[in-house]
């Protein structure tokens, strides 16, 4: 009989805040903050500190790391909110339940760029393999594919109402791209490294890019086509000036801020400089002031030549009366912000800021932090801080109490109390590098060792470190706790090993605060077993009888407990053992080491059962299941497995984490295992009811390995052609996958079928004009459908950023039969739209052997005058409802503030008027003052 194990699972992750690979962004409603954690993100409401929705794909894997988030301003966008991923799929999420309205696949390489156009139904990506592509959001499905750089795009922007796209790359180049005929307009150059960030204002003025070169670059933005006689006839971006900058680190982030008053220049390091935007008014009267200046220093200068005998050339009249407005009239240095850890990505709030604040900015720093900022003219103050939900660096050791309800985990400089169920923060404590730890039985105190060989002792439910005993010289790698003889954790103490050689034997006591009645635990050196070598781990087996010890020089010796006599040593790994664990019957004991195996051996007689290659790195943990001889081990290699250590057997191979996995734990019921990595998550893996069989596991391995070759033949059956592709390209914007394989396989099927079933309808109708005709068996395959409807409903079932490749996957003679299926097809209005696309695809496709087939003609001819007049009528039913839609728009306008329109309009006249009264006022106060300066000099 075949033996049947249960299935384990990812079930929750924790403790990420924001991942340094991924952007930060404000979501539609500006309220809630987007920051991409790992494969998943979430939206933080920022006054209260805590996710309100998380963003997760179905899956969870390291190729599923979001690496950019864009949300669109749009309301009438359904899919609001779009993640790029580090395997190059694009996701539209629901921005209010989170849920995932559909994946396009298009890029090779991770999305570096997303940019939402203004009405929210158009979606730019850019992405490492240099293309840039154009996605329709409400139809799902990519438009084109831009090609031209010959790097990675770093950002993008859209002008013009969405008619005009701009992109940026390492390439050093900025190109301007028409979306309507999809070409290249123009190519701007002048960055001497790479460009890594741009931004427009909101008014279209403006735009600003940064690299690494010492100043940001500012354009000026062409309004129409007509606008001055020194643009060249297609140009749409002209320079303007350089702005110098303060940071000499490269800049990451340039963005503007909703009013288009402001710009944020992040550099890659701490700092964020806040320039000025000034309006066209006062950056006038600035150059006026700085013409002024200069008039008054040649003044002085031709005073003091006039005593040597030299001439200065005048400064011309027209300079003086109308000075050129040059860069630094407009943007001027606000205000620096600096961060206490790296910055990795910046965000305005397009929310109205408070009263006297200029704007709100947001940002991520690379220790898993998220802070909001209020900037005003005097200084930059710090409103909100997201800390508490994760630690500042990774994770070195996790371990569960004995009711499996609390979670603790350790890091560089804090203690964390998790509840394992739903991931939240309980207690946060300050404390040491902490390498290991345990609870103390009866769940109140945990005692954590820490790199520099103190012992803490915690005390949870106040959240504070009581005590800290010196307890090594050396690292403390190791806490376990004593079980008593029947194999339950007892009060009989815990063993320490560290770096300093030695192991220590500790009991608990309970000795009197010093200013209150209550007692409190403290721990006791007892005994102490002196080694040879550093200590790398240590386990006690559950009946407390023996006691292994993992030493530097690759051995595990092992002692009685009682006496600490030798009794035996386990010998055969080529690197130091990291990881040990006895099973729970006290019959084996498995080993893990830096030399990627785990051995297997007897307690009794010390022999080795079964050497495994385990991991592709070191195995960092391993860790038997109680009551059984299952066991799991994580590693460098990010994975988590799952082992028969009776059969030798890999049962489950986890994957999810993005970095090395440090540690594990397993509740007391072995019904759910923790892990925790360098990539500061924490994961819980629960076992399910669904079997799984060793058979077919090494099936579906052996399945993703083919699976996975083929992707990469297919990506690289013909070279690496497109790293150079041709200037301002066009391609199709999808790319093929096995959806899209299997979606054309499952049209070539569903095309065979129906037209076996018409064929034996025709002979049933024959059968039946002979009058021998039985009763008609329709096929169940059909599911009662005519074989045209089977077919609609195979392709309408095709997700249609996949329909394109499909369609493109098909052999001319299945493409021929589909296309007799059209005529029949648009007959129904809701499958006009569909019939347009495929119709379109393959007549690009198969465009000569259509032409050249006699039977193929007549049928184009009959489709054209059927679709013109179908995809007219759609046409003017949308026109007719869009046009409704208007006018309903602006009755309801009319209505709500048609008292207040006049007035508001009028007050607006005021305010202008008084405006520049205040300013004539000002010019004639100054005037004044100069005259009465001069006269008094006189």
């Amino acid at each position: 009989m075949v033996k049947a194990y249960l299935r384990y699972e990812p079930a929750l992750t924790f403790g990420v805040i924001a991942s340094p690979e991924s952007n930060v962004a404000y979501d539609p409603s500006g309220r809630r903050l987007l920051a991409g954690a790992l494969d998943r993100f979430a939206a933080w409401d920022l006054k209260r500190g805590l996710p309100s929705v998380s963003f997760a794909p179905s899956s969870s894997s390291p190729s599923l790391a979001v690496s950019c988030v864009a949300s669109s301003r749009s309301a009438a966008a359904s899919s609001s909110i779009a993640s790029g991923h580090a395997d190059g799929s694009i996701r539209l999420w629901d921005a209010e339940t989170g849920a995932c309205e559909a994946t396009l696949h298009g890029h090779r390489s991770a999305a570096s760029a997303l940019r939402f156009a203004p009405s929210g139904a158009v979606l730019a990506s850019g992405s490492k393999d240099c293309d840039v592509i154009l996605w329709d959001v409400v139809a799902q499905a990519g438009l084109f594919r831009l090609r031209g750089h010959r790097d990675q795009v770093t950002d993008l922007v859209f002008l013009d109402s969405g008619k005009k796209l701009v992109s940026c790359s390492k390439d050093k180049f900025i190109r301007v791209w028409d979306l309507d005929t999809q070409h290249c307009l123009q190519i701007v150059g002048g960055h001497r490294s790479e460009i890594w960030s741009m931004d427009v204002d909101p008014n279209e003025r403006f735009l600003v890019s940064g690299s690494a070169d010492p100043e940001l670059r500012v354009f000026k933005i062409r309004q129409s086509a007509e606008e001055g006689d020194d643009w060249s006839k297609w140009d749409v971006l002209k320079l303007f000036g350089e702005i110098p900058r303060q940071s000499k680190e490269r800049v990451a982030t340039v963005r503007f801020n909703s009013s288009g008053g402001l710009v944020a220049c992040q550099v890659a390091g701490k700092t964020v400089d806040f320039y000025r935007v000034l309006d066209e008014t006062e950056a006038a009267r600035k150059a006026k002031r700085r013409m002024h200046r200069k008039k008054e220093k040649a003044l002085a200068k031709s005073t003091a030549a006039e005593g040597n005998g030299t001439v200065i050339d005048p400064i011309p009249a027209q300079g003086l009366q109308n000075p050129a407005v040059i860069v630094t009239d407009v943007f001027k240095l606000l205000q620096v912000l600096r961060a206490t850890k790296k910055i990795c990505s910046i965000a305005f709030s397009p929310s109205n800021p408070s009263k006297g604040c200029l704007a709100t900015l947001s940002l991520s720093l690379n220790n898993n932090m998220l802070e909001t900022y209020s900037v005003d003219s005097e200084k930059v103050s710090k409103m909100y801080s997201i800390e508490m939900h994760g630690h500042r660096s990774d994770i070195r050791s996790v371990s569960l109490n004995s009711e499996d309800n609390l979670l603790m985990s350790t890091s560089h400089n804090a203690v964390k109390i998790w509840n394992p169920s739903t991931g939240d923060c309980l207690r946060t404590i300050d404390s040491g590098y902490g390498l290991c730890s345990a609870f103390v039985p009866g769940n109140r105190y945990a005692l954590v060792g820490t790199k520099s060989g103190t012992l803490e002792v915690i005390d949870i439910a106040s959240g504070s470190s009581i005590e800290a005993i010196e307890a090594h010289a050396g690292s403390i790698r190791s806490i376990v706790l004593i079980p008593d003889e029947d194999g339950t954790v007892g009060a009989r103490g815990f063993v320490t090993g560290s770096a300093d050689h030695d192991v220590k034997f500790w009991e608990y006591q309970m000795v009197q605060k010093p200013d209150s009645d209550s007692k409190q635990l403290t721990v006791a050196n007892v005994r102490t077993l002196q080694m040879t070598e550093d200590v790398l781990a240590v386990s006690v087996s559950p009946n407390g009888k023996f006691i292994a010890v993992a030493l530097l020089d690759c051995l595990v010796k092992v002692y009685h407990m009682d006496t600490l006599k030798f009794s035996l040593s386990l010998y055969g790994h080529k690197l130091p053992v990291l990881c040990m664990d006895i099973s729970s019957d006290g019959a084996l004991i498995v080993t893990g080491s830096a030399d990627k195996n785990l051995k297997i051996w007897g307690m009794d007689f010390g022999d080795c059962h079964k050497s495994i290659f385990a991991h592709a790195d070191s195995v960092m943990d391993v860790k038997f299941v109680y009551k059984t001889h299952y066991m799991f081990s994580v590693g460098k290699d990010r994975t988590v497995k799952y082992w028969d250590a009776d059969k030798f057997e890999l049962l489950l191979t986890l994957e999810g984490h993005h970095a090395q996995v440090w540690c594990l734990t397993i509740s007391s019921r072995g019904d759910f295992i923790v892990t925790g990595s360098h990539d500061r998550s924490i994961r819980r893996w629960d076992r399910t009811e669904e079997q799984l069989f060793i058979e077919e596991e090494k099936e579906k391995r052996l399945e993703e390995t083919f699976e996975a070759d083929l992707d990469n033949d297919i990506e690289h059956r013909y070279g690496q052609k497109d790293d150079a592709p041709d200037e301002g390209s066009v391609a199709v914007p999808g790319r093929k996958t096995k959806e899209t394989v299997t979606s054309a396989d499952a049209i070539m099927d569903a095309l065979d079928a129906a037209e076996e079933e018409q064929k034996r309808i025709d002979q049933h109708e024959e059968e039946q004009r002979n009058g021998r005709g039985a009763a008609f068996q329709p096929n169940v395959i059909m599911q009662g459908r005519s074989p045209s409807d089977y077919v609609l409903n195979v392709i309408s079932n095709v997700r249609p950023n996949d329909l394109e490749q499909a369609l493109l996957s098909l052999p001319f003679s299945d493409a021929l039969k589909l296309m007799y299926y059209l005529k029949e097809w648009s007959l129904v209005p809701s499958k006009v739209e569909l019939v347009s696309r495929i119709c379109l695809v393959l007549l690009q496709t198969h465009h000569n052997q259509l032409t050249t087939t006699q039977s193929a003609r007549s049928l184009l001819t009959e489709l054209k005058d059927i679709l013109y007049h179908k995809v007219k009528v759609c046409k003017d039913t949308i026109g007719f409802n869009l046009a409704a839609m208007d006018h309903l728009k602006e009755l309801l306008a009319m209505r709500s503030d048609a008292p207040f329109r006049d007035a508001k309009a009028k007050l607006m006249e005021i305010r202008q008027e008084q405006s520049k009264r205040s300013d004539k006022s000002d010019g004639n106060e100054r005037r004044k003052k100069k005259r009465k300066k001069a006269s008094g000099e006189s």
